[in-house]
């Protein structure tokens, strides 16, 4: 069986026609749901890019695997899909990025390239086409070989991307790129195609700028008028706040819509090349976000703080094996961290003892409601290297830098924020989707908090805690079957 693990950077969890949304269109993503399983409460376990990434490829909370920016190593010990891939047989393809940052221990020396920037590859991946946003070079030059002036910079190259057509698009290179590969493929492969839209610029590709008017969709959630300092201090970062202005606010959306339906368009192409070399009914397919986007939400833009629409994301997958999903939309609350156990359980390993995700294995063969499943999503936000900007610390005694972080335990009906410093914020959702209505109910907030203390006590560090040196020898305990 063939794998193909792909990431959509920046997707929000609603903006799939297949989920009622209003105005965009998602024919091949519904498809792929129609075919096999949605989940639809599905949220990505931190933010930015890095962060949200190291928990997909490692099944870890940001709490375990402490990657709290786009720059932070990811320590070596920790295993990941692709490593996993690798024990069962394949060659893990990488077409695209992975953004995590070396571990130090592994480098040549201070001089090592791989210590300055943050987009390296995840360990296990071969690179076949590695193209991060920061490094779109080999996109450029195939852009100038085919007569089109490009800036030098990478983001003033995608925020061009409008005066361009679609046929020539960063995400129609990397299709390009990946479907080659295909032909060259002869026995079973795994790949990851990392695809960069709809991250901002906001700046769609060709006829996919103006396919969407401005203003079709609803104007984006206000921000509340009591807000939190944290809310309140990104509000005023000229980089984070939404545009003031009606008009651009509106433009901004139906560009990022333009933007889903292009990348969907392109993975319109990945099935039909799958289907040309009859694969299509050999090859697991899973398509989910490292983070979502906030698009004027709250009065912000990007990725970040604790509001949903940073972190709900689309999840897909489609087992081709007979007696599989098909067609089924999951309620329960899914996380990235459990893609990684997922996968290990369909190419035939055991889930490693370090992921804290669950295997959605009794969802695809059927069970819709595992007495064991969760009945919370958790996402984590850490800000601390913005901080070093704005305050005095001096360890080991100053302590102000492990105080910049947030965890959120968000229940069917309510949302629970505890932040590093001690305050916390409850939002009563059944009143109020928005997150805007604050619980008022004691009890009922007593309760979302110890709910978060015990997901955080059942999911401490166990790389050696399942573990007893004894009778000359260590092993697990107890004894897996």
């Amino acid at each position: 069986m063939n794998v193909l693990l792909v990431t959509l950077d920046q997707f929000r969890g609603d903006c799939l026609s297949c989920a009622g949304h209003p105005v965009v269109r998602t024919p091949n993503l519904d498809r792929l749901a129609r075919d096999g399983l949605r989940l639809a409460r599905h949220y990505s376990q931190a933010a930015p890019c890095g962060p949200g990434r190291a928990s997909l490829y490692t099944g870890l909370y940001q709490m375990n695997h402490r990657v709290v920016a786009n720059g932070t190593p990811l320590d070596r010990r920790f295993d990941n899909m692709a490593r996993a891939a690798r024990r069962a047989g394949y060659a893990p393809a990488l077409f695209g990025y992975t953004d995590q940052s070396i571990d130090p221990r592994d480098a040549t020396g201070p001089d090592d390239p791989r210590l300055s920037r943050y987009d390296e590859v995840l360990p296990g991946f071969d690179p076949v086409c590695h193209l991060s946003p920061a490094r779109p070079q080999p996109w450029i030059d195939w852009l100038r070989d085919k007569g089109f002036e490009v800036p030098d910079d990478g983001v003033e190259a995608l925020a061009s991307e409008g005066d361009r057509p679609e046929t020539v698009s960063l995400a129609a290179f990397l299709t390009d790129q990946f479907v080659d590969w295909l032909d060259r493929q002869e026995g079973p492969w795994f790949a990851h195609l990392s695809h960069f839209r709809p991250h901002e610029p906001f700046a769609a590709a060709g006829r996919f700028g103006g396919l969407y008017a401005p203003g079709a969709a609803a104007p984006p959630i206000p921000p509340s008028a009591e807000r939190h300092w944290l809310h309140a201090a990104l509000l005023a970062h000229p980089q984070l706040a939404a545009p003031a202005d009606p008009v651009a606010l509106a433009r901004m959306q139906a560009q990022y819509f333009g933007m889903v339906s292009e990348v969907d368009d392109q993975l319109g192409r990945v099935w039909r090349a799958l289907e040309d070399r009859g694969w299509w009914d050999d090859t697991l397919i899973i398509v989910t976000s490292d983070h979502g986007e906030q698009l004027g939400d709250h009065g912000l833009v990007q990725k970040l703080g604790f509001f949903e629409a940073s972190f709900h994301v689309l999840g897909i997958m489609r087992d081709p094996r007979p007696g599989k999903a098909r067609g089924v939309t999951v309620d329960r609350f899914t996380e990235n961290v459990d893609w990684f156990p997922t996968l290990c359980e369909a190419i035939g390993l055991p889930v490693p003892a370090q992921c804290d995700g669950l295997p959605l294995t009794p969802f695809l063969e059927g069970e819709d409601d595992p007495s064991w499943w969760r009945n919370a999503a958790h996402w984590e936000f850490d800000w601390r290297f913005s901080a070093l900007r704005a305050h005095a610390h001096g360890w080991p005694r100053n302590r102000v830098l492990e105080r910049q972080n947030l965890s959120v335990h968000r229940t069917a009906s309510a949302a629970y924020v505890h932040f590093g410093d001690g305050s916390s914020l409850a939002f009563d959702l059944a009143a109020d989707p928005t997150w805007r209505t604050p619980l008022p109910d004691p009890a009922a907030r007593l309760g979302l908090a110890e709910g978060l203390l015990q997901w955080r006590a059942e999911h401490l560090d166990r790389a050696l805690t399942g573990m007893l040196v004894e009778d000359g020898g260590v092993g697990r305990w107890p004894p897996r079957d």
